[in-house]
C-alpha cells in the first residue's frame, strides 16, 4: 500500500488568513506538536514576505527535527535565494516555488504569455535545485488553467528537477469528480508524472475541499496539503484531520496509508485553536465539540447498546477519552439511567420512572442537563417516594415596584387542590404568605438561602428554607428549579410538609 505524505501548511496558508502574525515561540509550539502528530512536511512560512516571517522560518528550520521544513517562494530568483537562506540549517529542507498560469492570472496579474510563464516556472525550479534536492512546484490556480498548458508546465518543471508537483484548486472552484478527473488526466498525459510525488492543495470556497482532496488521492496523488482545523484563506483549506480520518475509516477505498499518530489529532486541534484564537465550530467534523456527542434519545439508546450504531470512529482513536451522552428533553430512560450510573446511582425501575418524570420537567426548562443537575435531582427525594403532604401545583406573581408584590398559589394539600392569594414584601415573601394562608400552619422563618448549583444562564437554583414550628423543632426544606421563585416556594412547601407529618398541633 502506497504512502500518503501529509503536508501541513497551518503556519503559512493558515496563518496568512488570520489577520494576525504568530510570533516565533507560537510557531515553534505548533511546529513541535505537528511533529508529535506525525506530519511529513511543515510549510513554515513565506520568507520573502517579511523579515519576521524570514526569522520564523529560519528558527523552525534550526530547531524542528525529524520532518521536512518547507518554505514558500514565488518563481522569483530573489525569493528563492531568501527561502534558501532561511532553510539552510534545516535537517530536511524543501523549497516550494511556483506561479499561476490560468488565463485570468496571465492576463490580469502577471501579464505574460503561456510560453513566458512556462519559462519562468522552469527557471525557478532550476534555480531552487542549486540549493536543495527537494523542490516542489505549485501551479497556482491549476484547476482553471487550460489542461494542455498545465501539462506543458508540469512536463517542463519535472525535467528541470522538481520532486513534487502541486495541483492546487486555489479558489475552491472544482467539484470532486472534476478534480479527480483532472489528476487522472495529468497522470496519463504528462510524461514523468510517475517519477514525482503528485500533491493536492484544495480550498473550501464551495465547501468541497476535503472531498476534492480525497478525490485527488483516489486518482493517484500521494501528497495532501492542508491545515489543522481547516483554517486558511477565505473559507479555509482542506482540514487535514478530515482527510486523515476518512482514509483511516475506509483504507481499502483509497489504497493508501499515512504514518500519522492519530491520538495526537485532538491535542493538535486544541493547540492550534488556542494559539490562533480561531474557535472550532461545535459541529466541526472529527474535532468539534459535538463530533462524539449524542443528544437524540434514539441515538443514545443505540450507541449505549452498541457504539458502532452511531459512531464510525472511536473517540479514543484521536485522543478523546470517551463520547458524550447529552441529556435533554429528547433523552430516554436508557440514557438517564446510564448517566446516573456513571455518577454512582443504582436505581430500580420504579424509582427510575419517578426520577425520569422529574427529569423531563427540568429538561423542558433547560437546554441541557448537567451532572450537577442529576446530583440535585437525586438529592431532592421528597416527592419521589410519596412523603410530601403538600405539593406545589402552580403560582403566579405580580409586582408593583421592588417591595410590593401579590402572589397566587395553587397547592395539592393532602389530595385537595386549593388556591389562595396574598401580598408581601417582594415576590418570595408574597408566595410564602399565600402558602401560609393555604396550609394554616403557624411557623417562624428562621433562615432562607438561594444558590446556583449548575452551569449556564439557565442554571438550577437551590433554595433552602429553615422554619421553626410550635414544637420548637427546626425543619429544613429544599427546592430546585431554574426559576428562583419556584425553587423558593418548593423549599417552603417541602419544609411545611415535614411539619404536617409530625403529630403536633397547628392551631
Amino acid at each position: 500500500m502506497r504512502k500518503l505524505y501529509v503536508f501541513d501548511t497551518t503556519l503559512r496558508d493558515g496563518e496568512q488568513s488570520l489577520g494576525i502574525t504568530l510570533n516565533i515561540r507560537e510557531k515553534l509550539d505548533i511546529g513541535r506538536q505537528l511533529v508529535c502528530l506525525g506530519v511529513d512536511i511543515i510549510e513554515a512560512g513565506f520568507p520573502a514576505s517579511s523579515p519576521g516571517d524570514f526569522k520564523a522560518v529560519q528558527q523552525l528550520a534550526r530547531e524542528i527535527k525529524g520532518v521536512t521544513i518547507c518554505g514558500l517562494s514565488r518563481a522569483v530568483i530573489s525569493d528563492i535565494d531568501l527561502c534558501w537562506e532561511a532553510l539552510k540549517d534545516a535537517q530536511q529542507p524543501r523549497i516550494h516555488t511556483g506561479l499561476a498560469l490560468s488565463p485570468i492570472h496571465r492576463q490580469f496579474k502577471l501579464g505574460v504569455t503561456p510560453e513566458q510563464g512556462i519559462e519562468m516556472a522552469v527557471g525557478a525550479v532550476k534555480h531552487a535545485k542549486k540549493y536543495v534536492q527537494d523542490v516542489e512546484y505549485y501551479s497556482e490556480d491549476a484547476f482553471r488553467t487550460e489542461p494542455e498548458i498545465l501539462a506543458r508546465v508540469l512536463y517542463g518543471v519535472i525535467n528541470a528537477g522538481a520532486t513534487v508537483v502541486n495541483i492546487p484548486d486555489t479558489v475552491g472552484y472544482a467539484t470532486p469528480w472534476e478534480y479527480g478527473e483532472l489528476i487522472t488526466w495529468l497522470m496519463n498525459n504528462v510524461e514523468g508524472m510517475d517519477k514525482v510525488i503528485v500533491s493536492v492543495h484544495c480550498h473550501n470556497d464551495l465547501g468541497m475541499a476535503t472531498a476534492n482532496a480525497l478525490a485527488g488521492v483516489k486518482a493517484g496523488a500521494s501528497q495532501v496539503e492542508g491545515t489543522i482545523n481547516g483554517i486558511g484563506e477565505r473559507a479555509g483549506n482542506t482540514a487535514l484531520e478530515e482527510v486523515i480520518m476518512s482514509i483511516y475509516t475506509q483504507p481499502s477505498r483509497f489504497g493508501i496509508k499515512t504514518t500519522v499518530n492519530y491520538k495526537e489529532i485532538a491535542r493538535t486541534s486544541r493547540l492550534v485553536s488556542k494559539i490562533t484564537g480561531v474557535q472550532i465550530p461545535a459541529h466541526k467534523a472529527i474535532v468539534g465539540e459535538n463530533a462524539f456527542m449524542h443528544a437524540s434519545g434514539i441515538h443514545q439508546d443505540g450507541v449505549l447498546k452498541e457504539r458502532s450504531t452511531y459512531e464510525i470512529i472511536h473517540p479514543s482513536v484521536i485522543g478523546i477519552s470517551q463520547n458524550k451522552i447529552v441529556l435533554t428533553a429528547r433523552s430516554g430512560r436508557h440514557a438517564l439511567r446510564h448517566c446516573l450510573e456513571e455518577l454512582g446511582y443504582q436505581l430500580e425501575e420504579s424509582v427510575l420512572n419517578k426520577v425520569y418524570e422529574k427529569f423531563l420537567t427540568l429538561a423542558d426548562q433547560k437546554q441541557e442537563i448537567f451532572d450537577e443537575d442529576l446530583h440535585a435531582l437525586m438529592g431532592n427525594k421528597e416527592g419521589m417516594n410519596g412523603a410530601d403532604h403538600i405539593v406545589l401545583k402552580g403560582f403566579s406573581v405580580s409586582t408593583a415596584g421592588p417591595s410590593r408584590a401579590m402572589a397566587t398559589v395553587e397547592l395539592d394539600f393532602s389530595g385537595n387542590v386549593v388556591t389562595d392569594a396574598a401580598c408581601g414584601n417582594g415576590p418570595v415573601d408574597a408566595v410564602f404568605n399565600a402558602i401560609d394562608r393555604l396550609v394554616g400552619c403557624k411557623v417562624t422563618l428562621e433562615d432562607y438561602s438561594l444558590k446556583s448549583i449548575t452551569k449556564g444562564k439557565d442554571a438550577m437554583g437551590d433554595a433552602t428554607v429553615k422554619i421553626r414550628a410550635n414544637d420548637s423543632k427546626l425543619y429544613v426544606g429544599h427546592g430546585l428549579s431554574t426559576d428562583v421563585i419556584e425553587a423558593s416556594a418548593k423549599a417552603y412547601v417541602n419544609a411545611l410538609s415535614k411539619v404536617i407529618a409530625q403529630p403536633v398541633s397547628t392551631s
